[in-house]
């Protein structure tokens, strides 16, 4: 069994990776600033099979005691700030986090040969698409918003200490994930919370943007693949295959809660706002086997019956800067 430092798992995304660690018998030790998108309720059922540290990744020398204690064989980085209307009220903080973070993390991998680090990235990196086509590993990186240029820089960064010293990254570009414990300020947490309130629930110029919905229990089990069967210095994206638009999804939200459709509110659209996301995941799937297994109408349904039976941490949460749902 590897010994994981999983950065960022008291996020969404990087809560269920945990989970999924512990049950598979890895040795975990959590890093996470506890952000307002960071919770330790998420690992409320870990407490005593994890080491959890309360840590900025920028803060190296922390971060450095943390490696001298743990010896982790293995870097798991999800941390990141990840909300892109934040990310276009004020870019600083996630050139912060996702820039100089990640450089702190690669930093001291090198120093200390850690035997393998995946650099958690993102769709959002290749830009955006029309109607038809899809994103390669190798398509050329084209963001649009800071946040995603911010994580196209950490991408970048990851393979180029992989190319120039030999630290063993891997690169993973996973496409929309969701799924329960998401923080209530994205598309989906927001549209069930609003619903249930019977308030106006706000979607973006007509809801025609494109997204590829992951479900978050798949993506962890993607990246354990890639750890298990992957090669160092190569990229693999993370997809469904499960297209939809916004509008649908919004829909298919308001058709589960028994919420009339009028509840739809179109507002205006968001600066430099992407089309649409397609990934081509079939390098993971021939390299691995692996293959996303839950079904977009089956993992909402699962996701909407979660939030229903826990609005309590979803309202102690509120709904981040505006109230208006990413992507």
């Amino acid at each position: 069994m590897r010994k994981l430092l999983v950065t960022g798992g008291a996020g969404f995304i990087g809560s269920e990776f945990v989970r999924e660690a512990v049950k598979r018998g890895h040795p975990v030790s959590v890093v996470d600033k506890l952000s307002y998108a960071g919770d330790r309720e998420r690992l409320k059922d870990l407490e005593k099979k994890i080491t959890f540290h309360k840590t900025d990744i920028r803060d190296r020398n922390a971060l450095l005691d943390i490696f001298e204690s743990e010896k982790p064989d293995a870097v798991v980085h999800w941390a990141a700030e990840s909300h892109v209307d934040r990310s276009i009220n004020d870019a600083s903080p996630f050139l912060e986090a996702n820039v100089m973070g990640t450089h702190v993390l690669l930093e001291i991998s090198r120093e200390k040969g850690v035997g393998q680090f995946v650099n958690i990235s993102t769709d959002e990196v290749y830009g955006d698409l029309g109607d038809e086509g899809q994103f390669h590993e190798d398509t050329p990186l084209n963001p649009s918003s800071p946040y995603s240029a911010s994580k196209a820089s950490a991408d970048m960064l990851g393979r180029a200490y992989h190319r120039t010293y030999g630290l063993p990254v891997i690169t993973v570009r996973p496409s929309n994930n969701y799924g329960p414990w998401q923080y209530p300020e994205k598309l989906i947490p927001v549209v069930i919370m609003k619903a249930l309130n019977n308030e106006k629930v706000p979607v973006y110029a007509k809801g025609e943007n494109v997204r590829e919905w992951l479900f978050v229990s798949d993506c962890a089990d993607a990246v354990f693949s890639i750890m298990d069967k992957g090669n160092a210095g190569e990229v693999y994206n993370i997809g469904s295959g499960q297209e939809k638009r916004n509008i649908e999804v919004v829909k298919n939200i308001l058709i589960l809660l028994d919420k009339p459709e009028d509840l739809i509110e179109f507002t205006k659209d968001r600066q430099g706002h992407d089309f649409r996301y397609s990934l081509n995941s079939g390098k993971i799937m021939e390299r691995t086997g692996w293959k996303a297994a839950t079904p977009f109408e089956a993992g909402l349904e699962k996701t909407v019956r979660w939030y229903i039976e826990n609005m309590e941490w979803v309202r102690s949460k509120g709904l981040g800067n505006d109230g208006r749902p990413s992507p």
